[in-house]
């Protein structure tokens, strides 16, 4: 698989707090294991949207990851709200994320990831347009 990567995705890595950059670069390992383990997806673009780290593909939709200075001890996964993406995360894995609205999944920087369940997440935002057909994205 094919990591098109920006220079400026390390500087604002960079800029995140110690502890949550560490949580963050681990997400973002996540995510490129998710890319790699999905099927169809052969590119994935690590880019700045908003500001904030983004991951692409051709066949998905865009996960951003981020963190606020107005809620230091959190850290988030965003996705496209006009999806149903959070929506088939909450009924899948309800009891095991927290969730902001329908646009992304939040952790306190103490807590546990389940790993499995939040790279099914991810694979099922990097390869959204090929299963938002399908019943509660084909899960």
């Amino acid at each position: 698989m094919e990591i098109l990567k920006n220079p400026d995705v390390a500087r604002v890595f960079d800029a995140y707090p110690k502890i949550i950059r560490k949580k963050l670069l681990y997400v973002r390992q996540l995510i490129l294991e998710s890319a790699a383990e999905s099927a169809g997806v052969n590119r994935l673009e690590e880019t700045l949207k908003w500001g904030a780290p983004s991951y692409l593909t051709g066949i998905g939709s865009t996960i951003r990851v981020g963190w606020k200075e107005s809620v230091p001890d959190q850290y988030a996964l965003y996705f496209h709200c006009q999806t149903s993406l959070v929506s088939t995360f909450k009924a899948l894995y309800g009891d095991l994320f927290k969730f902001e609205g329908d646009r992304a999944i939040i952790f306190g920087e103490n807590d546990e990831i389940s790993i499995d369940e939040l790279k099914h997440c991810i694979s099922l935002s990097l390869t959204y347009h090929r299963i938002k057909h399908l019943p509660m994205l084909g899960a």
